[in-house]
């Protein structure tokens, strides 16, 4: 883990999340996975290894400026999507970790030039949240700077309906085990157009995680689904690439 750290041995990609309506990218979501080793053959055993430990706030703090720093570095080149929002994954615990100190963030981004405004804080924890009171006293903190939050992989895990409750997000993630063949499922789609009367209500955003098919896309666009994000739209890369929605018109 302490070699991958120090040779930032992460290959950093961005994935494109679309605007349903209009086909325009709106933003990235940054993602870090790790260079396969022989005690962490996928990404997934190296974050399950980290979430096991006590080094979650410091591999936390280590991605967090990774993920900006190839951002800035991207944004560089002639003609990148550079005014779009960044969507960062953050585990609640580390946001509640004594040891954070207020403004870390900030400092990031003022160093790479990035307005607040345009950062989007995903709240990837599989556990529950279970003191309400505080969690939200440090959330208010965050959106009082510019931050913005999602709630990611709602419908599973943590993401109880007291979590959005309470936390009040700007965007809501649907994860995608909801997305797949969902013009074929009546109960999901009970399930999502709950979530979208909730958001019309509540000034937050829903994004569609997972999306993979035509159908599931034109399902999901008559629904009134604010944003996208899936392989039908635009794969995870290294550089800054705008997704594809024009090569799905057919879909609508």
């Amino acid at each position: 883990m302490k070699n991958l750290i120090a040779g930032e041995e992460f290959n950093t990609a961005f994935q494109p999340i679309l605007c349903l309506a209009e086909g325009e990218t709106i933003g990235f979501e940054v993602l870090n996975r790790p260079k396969s080793t022989n005690h962490f053959p996928t990404t997934e055993d190296f974050y399950s290894y980290i979430g096991k430990t006590n080094n979650v706030f410091k591999i936390e703090g280590f991605l967090r400026n990774l993920s900006l720093k190839r951002y800035a570095e991207q944004v560089k080149v002639p003609d990148s999507p550079e005014d779009g929002l960044i969507f960062l994954n953050v585990q609640p615990q580390v946001l509640m970790d004594t040891a954070y100190r207020s403004g870390t963030t900030l400092d990031l981004l003022e160093k790479y030039g990035i307005s607040p405004d345009r950062v989007v804080l995903e709240l990837t924890e599989k556990e529950a949240v279970t003191d309400y009171e505080s969690f939200e006293k440090i959330i208010d903190n965050y959106r009082r700077q510019g931050f913005r939050i999602a709630i990611d992989d709602a419908g599973t895990g943590y993401n109880s309906l007291k979590t959005i409750l309470s936390l009040k997000p700007e965007f809501i993630k649907i994860d995608k085990f909801l997305i797949r063949d969902i013009h074929l499922q009546p109960a999901q789609q009970q399930l999502v157009s709950l979530l979208m009367e909730f958001a019309s209500q509540s000034d937050t955003f829903i994004v569609a995680e997972g999306i993979e098919t035509v159908q599931e896309l034109r399902f999901l666009k008559t629904l009134g689904i604010h944003y996208g994000q899936g392989y039908a739209l635009g794969r995870p890369a290294p550089e800054l690439k705008r997704g594809k929605m024009e090569e799905y018109a057919l879909a609508w």
